[in-house]
């Protein structure tokens, strides 16, 4: 049968489409002619029977792969059309232009198959309803897949043959490139310099925040590649360091010496609109596919950059309900990390306590947990502990004393030192490009004002930044901490002798204090013994080597400096019977009363202080006896009234209120007298005010005396059309002597 034998007049009503793709940018570059036969292939349609105005071609997958349609917006409209019958035939150089994986070409034939749809390449013209033309598509489509698995099996089976040997040369992080006989140091010594001087500041900081903000305070920059490695020769952009720059280059084991290969992962996952992506997932060491120690020359080598990731794991933030050291931080408790408690081994949690939290404690949260709530076992002020703690501290340092007094005095002069030659190297590299612009603009043709003006201003650019890196590299040589004399010397080992002033020193932070007692100690085990004077903490000291030494403290229990006035004490405990901690918070605020901290009632604060002197919260009665003091708001809603009613009948003086203590909200005893003031239907006779008036022939203002003095007798009708006020009718008078 032959291509014009399949084609039907159904089909050339419809317009032909000729799918053109190509799997990478690369390909569209390099593998021109490839592209120019997919083009070609609206020829073919036009011999087919097609007009060439009914020929539409589709390229928007142009440098996108074919092995998932993820991505593909052109074969994803394609299929779209295919589907609603509105195409006659598809058109491509081969199968596998139109799809890599079979999910996705027999998805193609299924709709194609339904809609009387064409499918033509290379080869022929397939009709995939039927049964021989849909097996040989499939057969193809089958090798298109197994085609592009074993070009990637051959392609990564030479690419992890080369790794193994160490010779892929892949990106390399900043201060590394590749040179003829493998990975070198980068040739730039600026470069060099800044991440030696990284290096050797990370066990002075203790983490790599730390470094990061030393090379902020000296004011270096950092360098960064525009490519993803370096040849030695591309050119370099000297930006404000990130701690993320940091961080990267003081754990990259490439810095070490090792090269690696097969450190990420690629996974496929579905994402929340149900389409598959792919992310890159890190792999820990063990199952990287290369790793070779001392493959090449390092800024340090392999024992430092595993103590330098000792450091830096150290610092990492414990998990939520994990204790841990964690990073020395600026706070006061000198204890971070080193106390431990002394029942149950898990290292001790730090609170702040005081008027400005300035005031250390610790505990352990791990005892029991009742209702939700957890329990202490061991909770104590930090303040006798570390004054034990550093005593024994300053003791062992005693010896050694001097030499680390001139130790560090010497470390710091390193530390400028280290800073001032990266400044050194910061003015040449200043120096040169001021140079390398200033060639440019006399090599230009002064007639090209254009581009001679543009070079003007760069040349400027360059001089001034020239000026400022001298300027700045004159004032930090001047700020140099000088060498030691004979006499600072003496002064120094001086100094050594009362190190506890030093230690005590308003110049000596506490972060300083504490990593100085990390430096010695391992573990300060607590154990507290509580009694009523207070009791004593045993302290077990374990120092580096696994010395350890034992101490005792008095805890000694303190009164309250100040306290709450007896008075409102007392106030708060007669409140209490009747009203909660809100509503006695505003009564005490109403008579401006105040905390012992001079500071206004709240509700918590009022349960503070009910818990601190043992005083019972109000437990409010479901079903109110017979004579009990009910709020106007609780007797309204009892009565059936508005409470508006009881305020008024309460203004008015019917019906009698008490107060606990001035502010205090009007409190109603609920009687059997009370409840017969409030009625459903007035006695038979009672008159409305107005009536009332009538017939006693008196003011509305005079009648209601007379109900308050009681010579009246009155009732509140709460239902009915006629709310309101019913008074008792007047006794009928003796006609007798009527005229």
């Amino acid at each position: 049968m032959s291509e014009l034998h399949k084609v039907t007049t159904s089909q050339l009503r419809r317009p032909a489409v000729v799918y053109v793709r190509q799997s990478s940018p690369t390909q569209i570059e390099r593998n021109a002619e490839s592209t120019a036969r997919q083009y070609a292939l609206v020829g073919r349609a036009v011999e087919l029977g097609w007009p060439k105005s009914a020929v539409r071609v589709i390229d928007d997958d142009l440098g996108v792969s074919g092995t998932s349609v993820t991505g593909r917006s052109g074969f994803a409209g394609l299929a779209a059309q295919v589907g609603l019958g509105e195409v006659g035939i598809v058109l491509a150089l081969e199968v596998s232009r139109l799809a890599r994986n079979n999910s996705d070409w027999y998805k193609l034939l299924d709709l194609a198959g339904m809609t009387d749809t064409l499918i033509a390449d290379g080869d022929g013209v397939y009709h995939p309803a039927l049964f021989n033309d849909r097996l040989l598509l499939g057969m193809k489509g089958a090798m298109s897949e197994a085609e592009i698995h074993i070009l990637r099996t051959r392609l990564h089976g030479g690419i992890r043959n080369k790794a193994q040997r160490g010779e892929l040369r892949t990106a390399l992080p900043v201060g590394l490139c590749w040179g003829e006989r493998g990975i070198m140091l980068h040739p730039d010594e600026a470069v060099r310099g800044i991440i030696a001087a990284m290096f050797e500041q990370l066990p002075l900081q203790g983490s790599a925040r730390g470094v990061w903000l030393w090379l902020k305070d000296q004011g270096l920059k950092f360098p960064m590649a525009h490519h993803g490695y370096l040849r030695g020769d591309e050119e370099l952009t000297w930006v404000e360091p990130t701690y993320t720059a940091v961080h990267g280059i003081l754990t990259h084991p490439a810095y070490a010496g090792a090269y690696m290969f097969g450190r990420t992962q690629t996974q496929r996952y579905v994402d929340e609109s149900g389409e598959v992506r792919t992310r890159l997932r890190r792999l820990p060491e063990a199952e990287w596919q290369v790793f070779i120690k001392d493959h090449h020359e390092g800024y340090i080598d392999w024992e430092t950059y595993e103590a330098n990731q000792a450091i830096i794991d150290a610092n990492t933030r414990p998990r939520a309900h994990e204790p841990g050291t964690g990073a020395i931080r600026e706070g006061c408790a000198l204890l971070q990390g080193l106390a431990t408690c002394g029942v149950c081994g898990r290292k001790l949690f730090v609170y702040y306590d005081g008027p400005t939290k300035s005031t250390p404690g610790y505990y352990c949260a791990t005892g029991r947990v009742t209702n939700g709530r957890g329990t202490y076992h061991m909770r104590i002020g930090g303040l006798v502990i570390q004054r034990a703690v550093t005593e024994a501290f300053l003791a062992a340092l005693e010896p050694a004393a001097l030499q680390a007094c001139l130790a560090a005095a010497e470390q710091l002069e390193e530390t400028h030192d280290a800073a001032l030659d990266q400044w050194r190297r910061e003015v040449e590299r200043a120096r040169y490009s001021a140079g390398k612009a200033e060639r440019r603009y006399r090599a230009v043709d002064p007639e090209n004002r254009l581009v001679a003006r543009g070079l003007e201003t760069a040349w400027e650019a360059a001089l001034q930044e020239l000026a400022q890196t001298e300027a700045e590299l004159t004032r930090r040589e001047a700020a140099r901490p000088k060498a030691l004399s004979a006499d600072e010397r003496t002064a120094i080992l001086a100094l050594g002798d009362d190190l506890g002033a030093v230690f005590d020193a308003p110049t000596t932070t506490d972060k300083d204090r504490k990593q100085l007692l990390h430096t010695l100690l391992d573990e300060v085990n607590v154990t507290v013994c509580r009694d009523r004077s207070g009791g004593r903490a045993d302290l077990a000291l374990r120092w580096k080597g696994g010395a350890t030494s034992e101490l005792s403290v008095d805890l000694k229990r303190r009164p309250p400096s100040i306290r709450t006035d007896e008075d409102t004490v007392e106030l708060v405990r007669r409140l209490a019977v009747y009203y909660p901690d809100a509503t006695i918070a505003g009564i005490l605020s109403r008579q401006h009363r105040r905390t012992a901290r001079g500071l206004s009632f709240t509700g918590s604060r009022v349960q503070s202080l009910r818990h601190y002197y043992g005083i019972a919260c109000h437990s409010p009665s479901d079903d109110p006896h017979e004579g009990e003091l009910l709020t106007i708001a609780d007797a309204a809603k009892e009565l059936g009234l508005a409470p508006s009613t009881l305020h008024r009948w309460l203004g008015d003086g019917f019906i009698g209120g008490e107060q606990v203590t001035p502010g205090a909200p009007w409190r109603i005893r609920l009687t059997s007298e009370l409840r017969a003031l409030f009625v459903d239907d007035a006695p038979p006779g009672w008159l409305a005010m107005l009536e009332a008036t009538l017939a006693y022939k008196v003011s509305r203002q005079t009648i209601m005396q007379r109900v308050k003095r009681g010579e009246l007798h009155a009732v509140h009708v709460r239902t009915g059309r006629r709310k309101g006020l019913r008074i008792e009718p007047p006794a009928p008078q003796n006609q007798l002597f009527a005229p």
